[in-house]
């Protein structure tokens, strides 16, 4: 490691920035997004800045020779487009004693820019000793994704109490356990959902802090997390979180192993779910075991596929964990019909062609009041639909809707073998045995008729559909 990580007091004085062009606007946009007092040296003459007038308010526009201008209370230099000034301005620099920097030129910098992921109070520097600034940058972006977007809040929000709990805990490692408890626990998760208030409360109630972090027993909790309809891409970042803090995570039979990859190695899996036709353990059962594992200290992660409050069951979910007194959270998904959408190009909606979208389950396809569903500008996504597809259509026809009515049978949408195929709805039976298997998601309306159907189809589908078209 040649250049050591340090952070900079950016109000002990200015910074003198010396350079041209769009390279020292670049550095100033950097400067000022730090807060930095900014002393600018345009060598061009230039001195069109580009910045708002509540930037503008810390920038001080030099006149005269950089090589000669008093450096008095200076904190750092940095050169960005100087040319030869900026070596020249290097050897003043470190003669002084100064931290300069010159872009792109090792050889005369003291210190280098990092790339930065700034959260407010909470900022992480990522360096390659100058050799990589691309490396640097993708690895940034790897913990962007990866940190919570208030982070930086729940930095602020320990540092307003941080004090006061000193204060009344004496022992370093117990203060270090007690703040471990905030982070880790409710109270840090309530800050990042953007529960701040519920956060304070819940701090100041904590009646005896020394109590609180010698407490034995950790607090847990259970997130319903949508694991989107299978392409572990699609996880949200909060997802992926979840699934990586977890101790234990209960999850349907239909999240894809690619998404189960995403847990941490060292967290229990247990599968709960159920296909169609096959017994599952019920949901009173997963309840229990739920509710038992978070009461005995564990976070808990309820992976459900798509999102939990679409056909899920996650509502049942909710009140059973209510009704225990078990923390929770929910984490959205992507619903399979809007991946199916996604993944064959089907507009769901669609100017002056459908204006409303009902989604529905199959489950209770023959009880179903079909007339409610007849308005030839309502697309219908039916979940579940391989087995009730005779049952869909028939249920359709009585209620009137046309014969003609486009259809598409998605299966598997999102990943790679995916299949579909499209038709109208009195040929849905034989578009659902076309389809190698599910789950499958049946979207009903004229928007279908915009899909781009044959992109995700096997040879074999294909040439099918040719020959029924050649007949």
């Amino acid at each position: 490691m040649r250049f050591l990580p340090v952070f900079l007091d950016l109000k002990a004085g200015p910074v003198v920035l010396i350079g041209a062009g769009e390279l020292l606007r670049a550095k100033l946009r950097v400067l000022t997004a730090a807060g930095a007092r900014i002393r600018v040296h345009a060598v061009d003459g230039n001195h069109d800045l580009g910045l708002g007038s509540e930037d503008a308010s810390r920038i001080e526009i030099a006149a005269g020779d950089p090589l000669t201008a008093d450096l008095s209370g200076v904190i750092a230099i940095v050169c960005a487009g100087a040319g030869d000034v900026g070596v020249a301005m290097s050897a003043r620099a470190k003669a002084l004693g100064l931290p300069v920097n010159v872009m792109d030129d090792l050889e005369h910098s003291s210190f280098i820019f990092p790339a930065i992921v700034d959260r407010g109070d909470v900022v992480v520097a990522v360096g390659t000793g100058g050799t990589s600034p691309v490396v640097a940058r993708r690895v940034r972006e790897k913990i962007e994704a990866l940190l919570p977007a208030r982070i930086g809040e729940l930095a602020e929000f320990i540092g307003t109490f941080r004090k006061s709990i000193n204060e009344r805990i004496a022992e370093f490692p117990l203060r270090r356990r007690f703040w471990e408890r905030v982070v880790d626990g409710p109270i840090g998760a309530a800050v990042l959902a953007g529960r701040k208030a519920e956060a304070d409360a819940s701090l100041k109630a904590i009646s005896d802090p020394s109590d609180f972090a010698r407490a034995d027993k950790p607090e847990g909790s259970v997130a319903l997390v949508g694991a989107g309809p299978g392409d572990p891409d699609l996880l949200t970042i909060k997802a992926l979180r979840a699934l990586q803090d977890a101790d234990i995570v209960f999850h349907d039979e239909l999240v894809s192993p690619e998404i189960l990859d995403r847990i941490r190695r060292d967290t229990t899996r247990v599968p709960v779910g159920r296909r169609v036709g096959k017994p599952g353990i019920g949901q009173d059962a997963i309840n229990k075991r739920m509710i038992e594992a978070a009461q005995s200290g564990q976070r808990v992660v309820r992976l459900k596929g798509g999102d939990p409050l679409v056909f899920g069951r996650g509502g049942e979910e909710v009140e059973a964990l209510r009704a225990a007194g078990v923390g929770y959270s929910i984490i959205p998904g992507i619903t399979a019909g809007l991946g199916g959408a996604a993944d064959f190009e089907v507009p769901l909606t669609y100017r002056h062609e459908a204006t409303r979208i009902t989604f529905l389950t199959a489950h209770k396809a023959r009880d179903a009041d079909w007339s409610t569903l007849t308005d030839t500008k309502m697309t219908v996504v039916v979940y579940m639909g391989m087995t009730a597809a005779p049952a869909v259509r028939a249920g359709l026809f009585a209620a009137g809707r046309s014969p003609e009515t486009p259809v598409g049978v998605f299966a598997r949408v999102t990943r790679p073998d995916a299949q579909g195929a499209v038709g109208t709805l009195r040929d849905l039976p034989e578009l659902v045995r076309r389809i190698q298997g599910g789950p499958a998601i049946l979207i009903i309306g004229d928007v279908v008729r915009h899909a781009g159907s044959l992109r995700r189809q096997t040879p074999n589908q294909i040439i099918s559909d040719l020959l029924d078209a050649a007949e």
